[in-house]
């Protein structure tokens, strides 16, 4: 691919960017679009009224950028979450890193890619994006100490950032368990497989199991029925049970509670708002089955999807283009054509087929049996992860270098090797990807396309007040895409320093909007306690070492042995420190620490709220469950025991947040 090219698609996306960027400003002083760019607000406070005639609500302006600029922490912390707040920080992580492989690579490393061969350079836009790449470097330079040096820059300056992140979100996480108000989650523990007895019902059988094992700290429990099927029990049936304290529900929720595992099976309940209650009626013995089902289903759907990233990497390849579609020569033939076709349509195309991955991923990790919203959110955002990881990485590297190489699968020796010749030539077709998926879909994404689309349907096609819907962050698509680009930075940084300030710029892009989504958007519906950071943390670990072994392979091709050698002991280390975080903070993300919880107890026993806490613990949980007139509608509900209505706990808009238990103060 040519240089302009590339400043082609960097064009298109930019103009994108700056047409919708500039409607948004517009559109959201519009009042007809308060609940699609204020849904947040529109759920805690009644909107203010607007003049209609105001001349400035059709005039573009910044203040959306300045106010989501100075937005703090704290009250980033107070409206979205810790997650929220553990999702910006990725952001400010690539920022600064990659600020740092920026100004390295870029005063360095790329002077040496561009002059690394005595060769008579032209016009710099009509340059191949080749001669900025390591492969234009000859063999045996004495230059390629400046990529080892770098290289070291960037993974211990990574390193040094990742263990401070760890530390800080570590210490937030325990000040979010012992800081927040009483929460029912924290006494309660979800029994699935209770055994059947001709003789007891199944709530007999919970109160005495207990009463007999956990005398001292079992206070009540809550049966969990088949709300589908005229309120019977679930078959192999379930329940919440509620503890006295927290360190009894964290001690009751880790043990075998039978010899036989399969029965009488534990874990910490969720949040009632975040119970994924259709899930708890799945009988404990199916789980197993269900997951390894999911699984194949996504490794087929992962081999279904090379067809289109074949075709896509067709794309790119303009020669291999005319050759499979001759009549297609003389329009390729046309500048503006061939700069379009290798430059912007290929990223586009798959990014189209991308758009069927997280529904489809959602929908296997709900059939895996996941018994919480977040839990489901969480292993979908893993599905998606390895995903994209695989076709727009891995896949896109094969097939557009390897695919007939199939010795490259057989022999895991040689993997660094293939890669180290096959990442330079696929760099070109990433930073395209970059601008399409990266720049554009920011500007989508503040736009609201769809949500604006179906505002305007309801209000002026129906002619009715559209509903004041709002939604939860997609942590689960996000997650995954900024952690791709961090992959696809960490492994061009030396290979082609280009794409550094493309990746810059999608991440200033999407501090900016995601902090105004998260203030004005999005609300928390449920939290998981920042414990996304673990995947964030494995996955930059996993791309720094990948980055690393691609060198090795590049040092190796160019017959560089010494800087090869030399970036042998910075894998060790990066290894080596990812298991001292492992065993140093992981544990807090997956357990609940006994002196902490125990503390907690305390604090309540002497302050007299834990009589209270008990009393509310029954009425914590509500099922939801179907009427017979829901039942002829399709329309679902929720009842408490008593028959008082509420909302699902999905479509909850309480402003923010966790539930907690009212206390006296």
């Amino acid at each position: 691919m040519k240089l302009y090219a590339l400043l082609t698609s960097a064009g298109i996306n930019i103009a994108f960017c700056a047409i919708l960027l500039s409607l948004y400003s517009i559109l959201r002083k519009q009042p007809s679009n308060v609940s699609v760019y204020f849904g947040r607000r529109l759920a805690q406070f009644s909107p203010k009224p607007h003049d209609p005639f105001c001349f400035e609500r059709f005039v573009p302006s910044p203040g959306w950028m300045v106010k989501a600029w100075e937005t703090s922490e704290e009250e980033i912390l107070s409206v979205g979450g810790m997650d929220a707040v553990v999702f910006l920080r990725i952001v400010v992580f690539s920022i600064r890193i990659f600020a740092i492989a920026a100004i390295i690579c870029i005063f360095l490393v790329l002077p040496v890619n561009y002059y690394g061969q005595a060769v008579h350079h032209g016009h710099i836009p009509s340059e191949s994006l080749d001669v900025f790449t390591i492969g234009n470097i000859k063999e045996g330079s004495k230059w390629l100490w400046v990529h080892c040096f770098a290289l070291y820059v960037i993974s211990c300056s990574a390193c040094v950032l990742l263990y401070f992140e760890y530390k800080s979100i570590t210490n937030m996480r325990l000040a979010h368990i012992t800081g927040s108000p009483p929460n029912p989650s924290h006494f309660a523990v979800l029994v699935r497989s209770i055994p059947w007895s001709p003789e007891q019902s199944y709530s007999d059988l919970v109160k005495q199991f207990f009463i007999n094992y956990h005398a001292s700290s079992y206070l009540s429990h809550q049966m969990v029925s088949d709300s589908w099927t005229v309120h019977k029990l679930v078959e192999g049936a379930s329940a919440f049970v509620f503890f006295k304290t927290r360190y009894a529900a964290v001690v009751a929720s880790q043990v075998l509670q039978s010899s036989n595992p399969m029965l009488w099976v534990t874990d910490l309940a969720p949040e009632p708002h975040d119970v994924y209650w259709s899930n708890l009626c799945i009988p404990y013995k199916q789980l197993w089955i269900r997951r390894i089902t999911t699984l194949l289903a996504a490794i087929v759907f992962m081999f279904l999807f090379l067809l289109p990233v074949t075709f896509v990497q067709g794309l790119t390849q303009l020669e291999q283009l005319q050759q499979t579609f001759p009549f297609l020569r003389g329009i390729l033939k046309k500048t503006i054509v061939s700069q379009v076709v290798t430059g912007y349509l290929p990223s586009v195309i798959l990014i189209l087929f991308l758009y069927t991955v997280p529904p489809t991923m959602m929908l296997f990790s709900a059939v895996e049996g996941s018994i919480s919203r977040s839990g489901r959110k969480k292993s979908a955002c893993c599905k998606i992860l390895y995903f994209t990881i695989w076709n727009v990485f891995f896949v896109n590297v094969f097939s557009g270098s390897l695919i007939s190489q199939w010795s490259v699968f057989s022999s895991v020796k040689d993997l660094p090797t293939e890669l180290a010749r096959a990442v330079p030539t696929q760099a070109s077709f990433f930073m395209t990807y970059v601008l399409t998926s990266g720049w554009a879909s920011m500007s989508f994404e503040v736009v609201q396309v769809f949500a604006l689309l179906c505002n305007y349907f309801t209000r002026f096609i129906l002619k009715k007040d559209p509903s004041n819907e709002t939604l939860s962050f997609p942590y689960h698509t996000e997650i995954p895409k900024a952690l791709l680009f961090g992959l696809l930075g960490f492994t061009c940084s030396i290979l082609a320093p280009l794409i550094l300030p493309i990746l810059l710029v999608y991440f200033f892009l999407a501090y900016l909007v995601y902090r105004n989504q998260i203030i004005n958007v999005y609300i928390s519906k449920y939290e998981s306690g920042g414990k996304f950071w673990p995947i964030v943390h494995n996955t930059t670990i996993f791309s720094l070492v990948l980055a690393q072994i691609i060198a090795i392979g590049v040092f190796g091709l160019k017959r560089s042995p010494v800087p090869s050698g030399f970036t042998i002991p910075l894998v060790i280390g990066t290894l080596l420190f990812n298991e001292y975080c492992r065993q140093r903070f992981r544990p807090i993300f997956e357990n609940h620490a006994a002196t902490v919880l125990i503390e907690m107890d305390r604090q309540d026993e002497r302050n007299g709220r834990m009589e209270q806490i008990h009393h509310q613990l029954h009425s914590a949980y509500h099922q939801p469950k179907r009427t017979s007139q829901d039942s002829s509608k399709g329309e679902r509900s929720n009842h408490s025991e008593d028959g008082d209505s509420i909302q699902d706990p999905e479509d909850l808009k309480p402003g923010l947040t966790r539930p907690i238990l009212r206390t006296p103060s």
